[in-house]
């Protein structure tokens, strides 16, 4: 069975920066298309960002200022978010698929198997 924990969340104003990190525990973390997904009050879960293969994909609304990266030695995988806007503000999810997709499929919610229980991040204006 595999665990995703996220960590990193908090309160920060807008224009600042936040370090999100989801350790892994269980299996060959190394092999997973890894991605993080948000969730407002009130909305449904959006894709953020994924990793997999060294192939990155990134929403429209955070392109070119969050950044997916791992550290397979760690078996943990970050998200770093710079220029913080307040509509940025939900809960954020890792999620984590050893199944083989397309880069354009880990968007979708049902590609993932794994979920960590979220971190709560909160940028004011």
């Amino acid at each position: 069975q595999v665990q995703l924990v996220e960590s990193g969340g908090g309160l920060v104003q807008a224009g600042g920066s936040l370090r999100l990190s989801c350790a892994a525990s269980g299996r060959t973390f190394s092999t997973y298309a890894m991605g993080w997904f948000r969730q407002a009050p009130g909305k449904e879960r959006e894709f953020v960002a994924t990793w997999t293969g060294g192939s990155t994909l990134y929403s429209e609304s955070v392109k070119g200022r969050f950044t997916i990266s791992r550290d397979n030695a760690k078996n943990t995988v970050y998200l770093q978010m710079n220029s913080l806007k307040p509509e940025d503000t939900a809960v954020y999810f890792c999620a984590g698929t050893e199944r083989t997709s397309l880069l354009s499929y880990l968007r979708r919610i049902g590609s993932y198997d794994y979920w960590g229980q979220g971190t709560q991040v909160t940028v004011s204006s």
